[in-house]
Formats: C-alpha cells, sequence, structure tokens
C-alpha cells in the first residue's frame, strides 16, 4: 500500500525563491568586491603612471642633453644665391618666417623682392641684431648688419646631434600649427582615424586586432591610437605583451586627460621613430622631411606627406631608399585611405600616385660627421662631468663646415670605390681546374678573400687650426675605430721634413750650406746605425744618379733622401720634426722614410709648419661651450708654436708644389686640379697624401686594419681622394679665392737651367724657376758648365735632363754643378756589363716618344737585422 504526499506549489516556488535571492545576493556580492578589486587595482596604476606622467612631463619633454652646433655658414657679397636657399637654411636652423602663428626664440626672417631680412631671437648664436642681404639677379649685391656695411654675414650655425643620451638622434621639433594639414590628414587616415573622437583607447580597434592575432596565432596587429603609441615610445618598451597593452590604455587615457588633441599629435609629430641614417636616428616627421627629401616641413607635397606617414608603420622595411617599391606600394595605400577619410579626393590621389619618389640624395653617414662627434665627447668629457652636459641644455659651438663634410663624405665614397676595384684586381688570379692539360685544361678566376680598406681625412684650416671637416672611417656603423687619431708609419709624407732640415742650414749658418739645387746621389747604397744596416731601395731598383733635392723630393727617391739626412744629421731631422708634433720619430736611417708612426691629425697639424709660415698650429674642433642662456662657459683657441723660418717653409711649399706639377702628385693635374697647390705622396703598408693650398689643408689616409701591406701607392689610393675632396671644396664660395703662396722677404726666386742647375742665360733657354733663400741660390751660369761641350753635349746626351714630360728640373745633372753638393757621396761605379749606346743610338733616342709619366714609387726599407718591409714612396 502505497502513501502520497503531495506538496503544495507556493511552498516550493517560495524555497525557489529564497535561493534564487541568495544566488543574487552571492552574484552581487561578488561583483561588488570584484569591482572594488578592479577599482583598486585600477586606481594604483592609475595613480602609478599619473606620478610617472607627472615625472616625464615635468621638465623638458625631449632629452636635454647638450647640442652640438656645426661652424655658422657664410653668405659673401659676390655669392651666387638666392634668398629661398637662405630661408632653407634659417629654418633648419630654428628660424621662423615673419608672419608665422608663432615666432621662433632662435629667429625670423622675411624674404623681400631684393633680398632677405634675417633678425635673430634671443635664443640666437648672434647677437639680436637686423640683418638685411640684398639679392640681385642671383648674387648678393650687398650686406648690412647692425647697420654697417660689410662682406659678409654668418648665418646661424646649424645644429648637428645630441652629444649625450641613450640615443644619436637628429630631431626639430615643430609646433603643431607649423605642421602641414596634408601631413596631419595622411597620418590619421593609416594610423587613428579616430584620433579626434576616441578618449585615448579605441576599443573597436583594439578588439578587432586581438581577433586578428588569435586567429593568425601572431602578435602582429596593434590596434593601437596615437595616445598609446606615444605612451609607449616615451614610458614604456616596445616589447608585445598583454600587460604592456594595458600599461599602455592606462597612460593613454592620463594622457587624454591632461593634454589636448592638438598637444598629443605635437608630441607624436615630434618623437615618432622614422627610421635609421647611418648611426643617427631620425626622429619626428620634421627631420624626416629634411632627411628623405632635403626640404622644410612646411614645404613638402601630398605625395610626399604621404610617404611620411606610410613609412611610420615600419620604417626600416619601408625605406624608399632600400626598399622603393614597398615604399612606393604604401604611399599609395595612405593615399586611398585619404580618399576614404574624405581628406582628399579619388582624382587628386591619382594624380599623386602618378608622380614617382622623388628623394634628396642619400645622406652619406661621413656627413653626419659621427667621427667627430665622438672627438668632440672625448674632448668635453675632462672638462664637464657628463650629468652637465646631459642635462642642463649646454651647446657646444664646433669648428665643423657642414658644406666640406658634406664634400669630404662625397669624395671618400667615389674614392673607395676606385681603390676597392684596384684591390679587386690585386686579389684576382686565374686558377687551373682538374688534371687537364693544354686545351682541355680548365680555368676559373678567383678572388682571395682579405681585408677591405679604411680611410681617414682631415680637413683644416692651416692658419687658425679650425679642423673643418673629418672622417675616421669608411662605415660608422659597422667600425667606431676612429682612423683619423689611430697610429700608422707616416711613408713619405715625412720626406719635407728631411728636406726642411736641409734647406734649414742656409738659416742656420754653417760650412754645409744645403739648397733645392744641392746634388745628391741616389745611388744603391747601405747606412749603418748602431748594429743597424739598412739598405733603401727606390721602387724598381730604378736609379737616377746625381739629382738634386728638389728633384729627389718631388720623385720621392728613397736612397737620396736618407743620404741627405745623413749629412744633415739625424738629430737635426728629429728635432724639426718633434717641434712639429711628431714625437715618435728617433733619429735613425729609417726615419728618414717615414718607419714611425703617428696619426692622419698629428701629419696635418704638423703640415701646418709649411703651410702656415713656419709655425705650427694644433688642430680645435670647439670654438665656445655656453649654457642654455647663451652665456660662455669655454672658449677655446688654438697654440702656435713656431717650428720654422718663415723662408725655409716657403721654399718648402716651394719644391712640394713640384710634387704635384711634376712629380708622383702629377695626376692632381691631370684629374684637372689646377688652384696653386703643395703636397706630398706617402706609402708604406699604407697610402698617404698630405697637401695644401693658401686656405685649405688635407691629410687622407688609406690602409688596412690588420696592418697588411695595401700594396698600392699613396698616388694610387690616398691622391685620388685628396683631389676630389679638393676639387669640391674650391667650389664652396669660402673656400673658392685660392690665391697663390705668399713669399715672405729674403727668399729670391731663381731661373735655372735644367741640364746644369746653374743661372739660366740666353745660351741655356730651356729653364725652370726655383725659391732659394736670398744668399744661398746658385752664382755660376749654365754657359760656365757647359763650356767646350756647347751644344753638341746637349745633342749627344751628355749629362741630359733625365726627366720625363712635364719636365722636371734637377734629374742627371752632371757633377760640376751649383754649391751645396753634399761631401763624401760617390757615384757608384757603372756596370760593366750594361750595355752602352753609341754615338747613333744617342742621337735616335733624341727622338724616341718618351712617356709622359714616371712609375710609381713605392720604395724599400731592408734591414739585415730584421724583415724586409715596405716603406716611403
Amino acid at each position: 500500500m502505497s502513501i502520497r504526499i503531495k506538496i503544495p506549489n507556493t511552498w516550493f516556488r517560495g524555497h525557489q525563491g529564497v535561493r534564487r535571492d541568495e544566488v543574487v545576493r552571492t552574484a552581487v556580492a561578488v561583483f561588488l568586491v570584484l569591482s572594488i578589486v578592479i577599482l583598486s587595482v585600477f586606481a594604483f596604476y592609475y595613480i602609478r603612471y599619473q606620478r610617472i606622467v607627472d615625472r616625464r612631463m615635468r621638465g623638458p619633454i625631449f632629452n636635454n642633453a647638450s647640442q652640438i652646433y656645426a661652424l655658422p655658414r657664410t653668405v659673401v657679397v659676390g655669392q651666387k644665391i638666392q634668398p629661398e636657399e637662405i630661408a632653407l637654411d634659417l629654418r633648419h636652423c630654428g628660424y621662423s618666417e615673419v608672419g608665422a602663428k608663432n615666432d621662433s626664440r632662435v629667429g625670423t626672417f622675411s624674404i623681400r623682392r631684393d633680398g632677405i631680412t634675417i633678425s635673430p631671437g634671443p635664443d640666437s648664436f648672434h647677437a639680436e641684431d637686423n640683418a638685411q642681404i640684398k639679392i640681385r639677379n642671383g648674387k648678393v649685391v650687398s650686406i648690412t648688419a647692425a647697420g654697417n656695411e660689410g662682406n659678409s654675414y654668418e648665418l646661424e650655425p646649424q645644429l648637428i646631434t645630441a652629444l649625450f643620451g641613450a640615443e644619436r638622434s637628429k630631431r626639430t621639433i615643430v609646433k603643431y600649427q607649423e605642421i602641414p594639414k596634408i601631413l596631419v590628414d595622411a597620418v590619421l587616415a593609416i594610423e587613428d582615424r579616430r584620433f579626434f573622437q576616441h578618449s585615448g583607447v579605441n576599443y573597436v580597434r583594439l578588439l578587432e586586432a586581438a581577433w586578428i592575432d588569435l586567429r593568425q596565432g601572431r602578435h602582429e596587429q596593434g590596434g593601437s591610437t596615437l595616445t598609446m603609441q606615444i605612451s609607449r615610445g616615451f614610458f614604456l618598451t616596445p616589447q608585445k605583451t598583454i600587460k604592456r597593452k594595458l600599461e599602455e590604455m592606462l597612460i593613454a587615457i592620463e594622457l587624454e586627460q591632461r593634454f589636448s588633441k592638438q598637444q598629443i599629435f605635437e608630441l607624436y609629430a615630434n618623437q615618432v621613430y622614422m627610421g635609421q641614417r647611418g648611426s643617427f636616428t631620425i626622429g619626428g616627421f620634421a627631420e624626416a622631411a629634411r632627411a628623405y627629401f632635403n626640404k622644410d616641413l612646411q614645404s613638402i607635397t601630398l605625395p610626399e606627406a604621404a610617404l611620411i606617414a606610410g613609412i611610420i608603420q615600419r620604417p626600416n622595411y619601408l625605406s624608399p631608399y632600400r626598399n622603393p617599391e614597398r615604399a612606393l606600394e604604401r604611399r599609395n595605400l595612405v593615399l586611398d585611405a585619404m580618399v576614404d577619410t574624405r581628406a582628399i579626393s579619388r582624382a587628386e590621389a591619382e594624380r599623386a600616385k602618378a608622380v614617382p619618389l622623388k628623394l634628396a640624395p642619400p645622406n652619406v653617414e661621413a656627413s653626419d660627421a659621427p667621427y667627430f662627434v665622438d672627438l668632440i665627447k672625448d674632448n668635453l668629457v675632462s672638462k664637464f662631468s657628463e650629468q652637465e652636459l646631459n642635462n642642463r641644455a649646454y651647446r657646444i659651438y664646433t669648428t665643423l663646415d657642414p658644406d666640406l663634410q658634406r664634400v669630404a663624405a662625397q669624395a671618400i665614397d667615389d674614392g673607395l670605390k676606385v681603390v676597392d676595384a684596384k684591390i679587386t684586381k690585386l686579389r684576382t688570379r686565374r686558377v687551373k681546374i682538374g688534371k687537364g692539360k693544354g686545351r682541355s685544361a680548365k680555368y676559373e678566376t678567383k678572388i682571395l678573400p682579405g681585408p677591405q680598406a679604411q680611410v681617414a681625412l682631415i680637413a683644416m684650416d692651416p692658419h687658425d687650426g679650425r679642423v673643418l671637416a673629418l672622417v675616421g672611417g669608411r662605415n660608422y656603423g659597422t667600425s667606431q675605430l676612429n682612423h683619423a687619431t689611430a697610429k700608422r708609419p707616416t711613408g713619405s709624407i715625412f720626406k719635407p721634413f728631411v728636406y726642411a732640415a736641409a734647406v734649414n742650414t742656409a738659416v742656420a749658418g754653417g760650412d754645409n750650406v744645403l739648397t733645392p739645387a744641392s746634388l745628391i746621389d741616389d745611388s744603391p747604397s747601405t747606412f749603418t746605425y748602431g748594429d743597424q744596416i739598412y739598405e733603401p731601395r727606390n721602387y724598381k731598383d730604378e736609379y737616377h744618379g746625381e739629382v738634386t733635392a728638389r728633384f729627389a723630393l718631388a720623385k720621392s727617391l728613397n736612397n737620396a733622401t736618407v743620404k741627405l739626412a745623413e749629412a744633415v744629421g739625424y738629430d737635426k731631422v728629429a728635432e724639426i720634426a718633434r717641434a712639429a708634433g711628431i714625437n715618435s720619430v728617433k733619429p735613425t736611417p729609417a726615419m728618414a722614410l717615414g718607419a714611425y708612426e703617428a696619426t692622419p691629425i698629428e701629419m696635418a697639424s704638423a703640415y701646418t709648419v709649411f703651410a702656415n709660415q713656419g709655425a705650427r698650429v694644433t688642430p680645435i674642433m670647439i670654438s665656445s661651450v655656453r649654457n642654455a642662456q647663451g652665456e660662455v662657459l669655454a672658449s677655446y683657441r688654438p697654440e702656435q708654436r713656431s717650428v720654422l723660418d718663415p723662408r725655409v717653409a716657403y721654399v718648402m711649399t716651394n719644391m712640394m708644389e713640384g710634387v704635384l706639377n711634376y712629380g708622383t702628385a702629377y695626376d692632381v693635374r691631370t684629374s684637372g686640379f689646377n688652384a696653386p697647390a703643395a703636397g706630398k705622396t706617402g706609402s708604406s703598408h699604407d697610402g698617404w697624401f698630405a697637401g695644401y693650398t693658401s686656405n685649405l689643408l688635407c691629410v687622407v689616409w688609406v690602409g688596412y686594419d690588420d696592418y697588411s701591406d695595401i700594396r698600392l701607392s699613396g698616388a694610387d689610393t690616398a691622391e685620388p681622394i685628396w683631389t676630389a675632396f679638393m676639387k669640391r671644396a674650391i667650389a664652396v664660395p669660402q673656400y673658392h679665392d685660392v690665391k697663390p703662396f705668399q713669399q715672405p722677404s729674403g727668399v729670391v726666386d731663381v731661373a735655372l737651367d735644367k741640364v746644369t742647375n746653374r743661372l739660366a742665360t740666353p745660351t741655356c733657354p730651356d729653364d725652370y724657376t726655383a725659391a732659394f733663400i736670398a744668399g744661398s741660390e746658385p752664382t755660376e751660369t749654365c754657359d760656365q758648365a757647359i763650356g767646350s761641350r756647347g751644344i753638341l753635349s746637349r745633342i749627344l746626351g751628355i749629362g741630359g735632363d733625365k726627366a720625363l714630360p712635364p719636365s722636371p728640373p734637377g734629374a742627371g745633372v752632371q757633377k760640376p754643378a751649383s754649391p751645396g753638393v753634399i761631401a763624401g757621396q760617390q757615384n757608384q761605379p757603372d756596370d760593366p756589363n750594361k750595355k752602352k749606346k753609341g754615338i747613333l743610338g744617342k742621337i735616335v733616342g733624341i727622338f724616341k716618344k718618351t712617356k709622359r709619366r714616371t712609375s710609381r714609387h713605392l720604395p724599400i726599407l731592408r734591414s739585415r737585422t730584421l724583415d724586409s718591409w715596405k716603406i716611403g714612396g
């Protein structure tokens, strides 16, 4: 028997309601707890990041490190230039045009029909005095500054870079009002279309990006707004994690509450990473416009604005220099996006797409002077602490000339291509493959491995010591070793100091006076010094017999140079060299051929002895250091020291002009550089060239880091770079006025017969002119030397000039010649096995065509106690 119990529905509903209430209350409690926890966590991080934002935004938004400025560019009367060119230069320096919404504190300018007016501001390097530059038909006709008319005007120095900080960057700060609307529209179209509507986070776009990442299993879709990108750039690392994304959102919300949309976009425009130029970071839109188009930001066109906006996503991957196809495709995508946002019409987009990429010539890294910047830092840390230089916004005004630095970069870029090709040719071998013989033999061409040639170039004013351009290597990104400060054997660019010591005997007095016309025996010889025995050799064992000192220097003859050093005294040569700043030299025969080491900068300073009337000038790279208020904290002046009598310095310059006019550096002239100049080639393991004009001195070095032999002469490696640099340098207005070297009193120019090196007369019309210290010049005439031999001796070639065109003086002269012959030097005996020409052969030989140039001189220095090695030439 079953019993049924019936439960009333009302009872069940009552108990079900109780349980539902409990669930609701529990849910509400959990929600409240979670909300409190979330709000607490949010409040904690909000306050935390608020403090971070406050701390970061309290001081200067961008780093307050010291800034390095270049030498002010100079505008001179008569210069060909347009007002717009000057205006562009001023904009690069921070000036604003009169009538802009915000006048720059650096200065303002206004373009007029007849020129340009410049008004420096309180933050300018110059005093706040107006200047008017009048230009007519593209040429400067007058310059008035501070009410006074003058011949030149210095523009504002250009910023090179920040000296310290986490990155070496180039950045030009702009205001929102200075950013073209087409660029704002382009950036928003491709990066953040709802920028002016959202409150820092675009949640729809963020969820869409998260969904794509989940499907693809990768973290590629950012979904960040411009404000979030600023959060990441200013406060966070670029690492992609969920935690960092939440931090971005919190900081973005904080920024949106603190700043207006225009201020946020301005921060973005100045902060965004826009690629790399060598070792320098390109920061912000203004610097990107300059780097990619060499334009002021306000002057960019629609296609250029679209390109700048496009490469924001991946600046190096989309670099228009490295990947022009990608950059062009991305630019066109931006133009389509601008049509979608109705910023431009479809017709405008299509016209812009039809425009090819018009980029400025790629900036060679050397033009940014990274090695120069490193030297500036090294010079300053001994006087200022890094904290001062990092935080006090010092302005460091340097001697670097941007025009010459750019010229140096171009010359090296062109020259190294030629050097690399010559090295490749030397390393190329034809190698036999297999065992085939005769016609069945197979060969292949191989290029042997080896180091890459490095380079250094220093250009300076030889009168005031300012280093105007400096390149320390071929690529700073791959090697930060500054070869301009690396010690290397100097080779034959040391030889002028041997000849200077010889010419100095005319000033010092004594019985053995040596002059440019003094005879030296250029024959194979052995020299002893202590327990060392030296056997210097000329290139290809070519010897010239007795030659003048002038000819020996022009042709870089090794034996003759060592004999001259021996006659003068090794100690006297070393004394002059040390006074010129070459401190490593020792008074040995090897010294005469440049066996001892010096840096390219030291050799540039040493050569000022010849270019600066006998006074050595120490190089300087900084003119002054000023604080943010413009007050001078330190100023730098070069030191000058008298080393040679001005007369000796001029005679040496005159002799080194011969190196270019008919010596080992004759290619300088055949390459089209015809300005008055003097210099010397040099070869050791490396290639050197040191040369100068009346207003510019330049030293070039080429070699390997591992000290192995480059197997090319200085005339093949360094000289072409020097020539390319100087040809471009004299085209720069401030270096265009190259004048003949100024001859001091007490020096005379004398016409000498090329055959006898005695005073020329109408009987000896084939002559040349040489400089002598007054009283040391030859006194006997060529007639006295020719005597009874007369015309017949010339026809037969007896004692004739051995030099090849262009005819250098002083080769192959007869024994009885001008005064000052080195005592104790005897000719080597003739080789008895050598076949001599008969009279008929001599006469026929007159009419044979001679070569235009002699071979390069790559002399060799050998020691019986040391391994053989090459040096000189």
